[in-house]
């Protein structure tokens, strides 16, 4: 090997060290990261379970709501029964979403567990709509931080994704399923009050689930049709700093089903800039035809990075 080979060969194992380390450092803040948002979680969710919810005798839906349900009628730990009935939920998990998955939601769901039996939270209010309220933002915004750091803190989630597979439905309807067999029961065996204020909850969490699940900024994915689309391709790039994709379409109108041939504009933006948009389509052409979706999630492109993501 000669002398420039050896320099070739020198420089591709540096830059190759240069990537490895990059990566190295990647991986890293990605689990930190994780961590992190798991443990803001776990507190959340416990500063709601014992601030608010334990002390006023209210239940909640889910893994959460099955065990305070045991807990009132036979008196047992709640701390204890959250990580025992959630122990199945751990090994589906594993199944219905690969290992780190399960090992994340396993490490959260005893955090929880310990944090509900060694750390006091002092009782913040006896008034039962303010309990019912504020319980659910908290232990909604702990099940969302979670998730965001790749882990769930209630296991009915992932029993409603396996379900939803063998019984051809949506999770949606599973996890609402599950939640008014736990709110009969809770009617039974407590009272109905009780079971009403707990439905608040329910719904309380998951408002504030959905906020820091999808986020502020929620994705809008927008279509349009118009006769000057290559202006508007233009101002969306230029003025709202956004990528574009073009489809090649036709148009069809009049009364015998004439078509024109048209370039289709598609764009993703947050649902804070529609407003922007919609004025700057409006001065290029007024009668543009213009298709508004909301956008689950994204990956690459230029957009705005969401809060927490």
């Amino acid at each position: 090997m000669d002398r420039k080979e050896i320099i070739s060969q020198n420089k591709l194992n540096i830059s190759d060290a240069c990537v490895s380390t990059f990566n190295t450092k990647a991986l890293v803040w990605s689990y930190t990261k994780d961590v992190a948002l798991i443990v803001a979680g776990i507190f959340s969710a416990a500063f709601g379970l014992k601030g608010f919810l334990l002390t006023n005798h209210f239940i909640d839906g889910g893994v959460t709501g099955i065990s305070l349900l045991i807990s009132a009628v036979t008196g047992l730990p709640f701390a204890m029964l959250i990580f025992l009935i959630s122990i199945p939920f751990m090994i589906l998990a594993y199944q219905v979403n690969g290992k780190s998955f399960a090992v994340k939601t396993a490490l959260a769901i005893s955090g929880l567990s310990l944090c509900l039996a060694t750390v006091s939270f002092p009782d913040v209010t006896k008034d039962n709509l303010l309990v019912a309220v504020f319980v659910g933002l908290f232990l909604g915004a702990g099940i969302g931080l979670a998730v965001r750091g790749g882990a769930v803190i209630d296991g009915t989630e992932v029993l409603a994704v396996y379900l939803s597979r063998i019984l051809r439905t949506t999770m949606g309807d599973i996890i609402v399923v599950i939640n008014v067999l736990i709110f009969s029961l809770a009617a039974y065996f407590l009272s109905v009050e009780i079971a009403l204020y707990s439905m608040i909850t329910y719904v309380s969490a998951s408002k504030a689930l959905d906020f820091l699940v999808e986020g502020l900024e929620e994705y809008i994915g927008v279509t349009i049709v118009s006769k000057r689309s290559e202006e508007i391709r233009q101002m969306i790039i230029e003025v709202m700093g956004r990528g574009v994709t073009l489809y090649c379409g036709k148009r069809g109108y009049g009364k015998h089903g004439e078509t024109q041939s048209v370039d289709i504009v598609y764009t993703v933006i947050t649902r804070l800039e529609l407003a922007k948009l919609n004025k700057e389509v409006e001065k290029i052409e007024p009668d543009a035809f213009i298709v508004m979706n909301r956008v689950k999630d994204t990956k690459g492109g230029v957009l705005k990075k969401r809060p927490l993501h």
